[in-house]
């Protein structure tokens, strides 16, 4: 697949997070089920566990998950609010070819944990068996849809432990990292932990300053992504942080031609210069082609924020914690407070 965006189908409306399974053999040095947990958890074992996830569904346990296999976002997300070693296996982009970290794992330790599928396509149900989870956890970019949960095996995966889903679209960015809080909550983490209060009040400033910078220089941003054949131009009025940002003042282009999921514009790049925009927010994710990547195209190299230089990186599968997603909004006000309107 070429276009970033149908490689990890983030932003697709068939996210019914397709794949195929991947057989592979158990790491059993992974566990931390066993193990007490660390940081702010406390004692999280004894007594029966439910949360009501966003698909309304109530998941109930005996005992608060002690192996829990997360998309690799998530556990990122639900690290930041201090669920460590409950998690025991993560699937999604963990590792980059040269082994360190993919951005979407954040600060987790992804040598501890056991790779269920390093990538779209490759969720190995053995491994997730062999595991012995109590507790999987994923976003929802589509109404009922697990992310990066394989439709041709969904049923195998959705037998061998419950399944909690967190609306990762259609909602502002604060208020699915509100949900992350509530669920690190319920699995143990104490949210008024040091870590958690000091990013909590970084993104308080970070989303002033950007109010603050977006008032005072309103220049014109458009969140997009780049394939070899197409360009895309994404919709805030359902991408999470954009939609957020764009309700803290920054004049986020809304793109009038929507594909059916309604996330994104699909554009020939005969025709990316059709949203001027003084300032590029350019996916960043590795399924995505970057600027280095897109300078051979005559189009790219005469967009007005091109060649202004005001291409910013973006994490159009953000980090829902608030230590995830303050550092992007820091990032986009520098840009924004010496963009200069050049559309």
């Amino acid at each position: 697949m070429s276009t970033p965006r149908s490689v990890s189908l983030s932003r697709r409306g068939v996210l019914a997070a397709g794949g195929a399974v991947g057989i592979g053999a158990l790491l059993a040095a992974c566990g931390g089920g066993k193990d007490k947990d660390a940081g702010s958890q406390g004692n999280v074992k004894g007594g029966a566990w439910s949360f009501t996830d966003d698909r309304g569904k109530k998941v109930s346990l005996d005992h608060t998950p002690q192996r829990i296999v997360a998309f690799t976002g998530t556990a990122a997300a639900l690290y930041d609010f201090g669920v460590d070693k409950q998690v025991v296996g993560v699937f999604g982009p963990t590792k980059l070819k040269n082994g360190k970290p993919d951005a979407q794992a954040g600060d987790i330790d992804v040598d501890r944990l056991t790779i269920i599928g390093n990538a779209y396509n490759q969720f190995a149900v053995e491994k997730y068996a062999g595991l012995n989870p109590d507790l999987l956890i994923t976003n929802m970019f589509e109404p009922g849809a697990l992310w990066f949960v394989p439709d041709e095996s969904k049923d195998k995966i959705t037998k061998l432990a419950e399944t909690v889903a967190i609306t990762a679209s259609r909602t502002p960015l604060v208020k699915i990292i509100e949900r992350y809080a509530e669920l690190a909550q319920s699995l143990g983490a104490d949210l008024k932990a040091k870590k958690v209060t000091d990013a909590k009040a970084r993104f308080e400033k970070a989303a002033a300053e950007l109010r603050k910078a977006a008032k005072s220089n309103p220049v014109r941003v458009l969140a997009c992504s780049g394939s070899a054949d197409l360009f895309y131009a994404s919709n805030p009025g359902i991408n999470s942080d954009i939609m957020y940002f764009k309700s803290l003042g920054v004049d986020i282009i809304v793109p009038d031609n929507l594909d059916k999921g309604g996330y994104f514009e699909n554009l020939s790049w005969e025709n990316a210069d059709k949203y001027p925009a003084d300032v590029l927010m350019l996916d960043n994710r590795t399924s995505a082609l970057q600027p280095k990547d897109l300078a051979a195209k005559p189009a790219w190299n005469k967009l007005p924020a091109v060649k202004a230089g005001q291409v910013t990186g973006w994490s159009s599968e953000p980090r829902f914690s608030y230590a995830g997603a303050a550092p992007l909004m820091e990032e986009l006000t520098k840009v924004i407070q010496n963009a200069k309107k050049v559309a």
